[in-house]
């Protein structure tokens, strides 16, 4: 299994920062916190760190400082956060080989959506997205993210399931088959609960693509992408 990825969030507003990395640890990431600019300094120094967000309560001197310091060639990936109107800041960090300047305040999913735009071009995004009709899910995070917005969590006999249909498109697959590569989260694995764990996976994932065939098992046909 691939290691996490690595965000540090240095001086970010409390509020945000919550809200911030549990979007990110849902998503596969590790988030370590630097409540002060001395703080990072001891985190950032130890290495493994992929991305640094830098919030608005660093100045933006000390956010370049340590941007200077821990970015650029081989070193972190950094976002730092600047009021707005602060053009010659974020001219300055751009410069300076920040990889990415947003205006506060700033939306959550859009800056959790850069940190993953920055991962995946550093081949260190961990996600396995799978496109549905009405969701995308990331598979090691176990993550349902519906078009609407809201999110469902997978269990792991869930996703061991969508496993099993994924690896065997268009076949169809009998109860047998089910128990033998993807049994229950308990005992009662046998029959017709296979019936009820095939109706709640639908549900989660909003889906029409795993299709009950009567009398032989189950198909999943993976949607058309047009």
């Amino acid at each position: 299994m691939a290691a996490r990825s690595v965000v540090a969030l240095v001086s970010v507003a409390e509020v945000v920062a919550g809200d911030l990395a549990d979007h990110l640890e849902r998503r596969g990431h590790d988030v370590r916190q630097a409540r002060q600019p001395w703080e990072a300094e001891s985190l950032l120094s130890a290495g493994g760190i992929d991305v640094v967000v830098v919030g608005d309560d660093v100045t933006q001197a000390d956010g370049r400082e340590l941007l200077k310091r821990y970015g650029g060639e081989g070193g972190s990936d950094f976002i730092l956060i600047c009021r707005p109107r602060d053009l010659v800041d974020k001219v300055l960090a751009l410069e300076l080989g920040a990889a990415d300047v947003v205006e506060s305040p700033l939306n959550v999913r859009e800056l959790a959506a850069r940190i993953g735009g920055l991962l995946t071009r550093r081949g260190r995004n961990t996600q396995e997205l799978i496109v549905l009709e009405n969701a995308t899910v990331d598979l090691r995070s176990a993550m349902v993210m519906h078009r609407s917005g809201a999110e469902d969590q997978l269990s792991p006999g869930q996703v061991a399931l969508l496993r099993l249909f994924l690896a065997s498109p268009r076949k169809v697959l009998t109860r047998d088959d089910i128990i033998a590569a993807a049994p229950a989260e308990n005992a009662d694995a046998f029959d017709r609960s296979i019936d009820s764990r095939i109706v709640r996976l639908r549900r989660k994932l909003d889906t029409e693509t795993i299709t009950t065939i009567r009398g032989a098992g189950y198909r999943f046909d993976p949607p058309r992408s047009d």
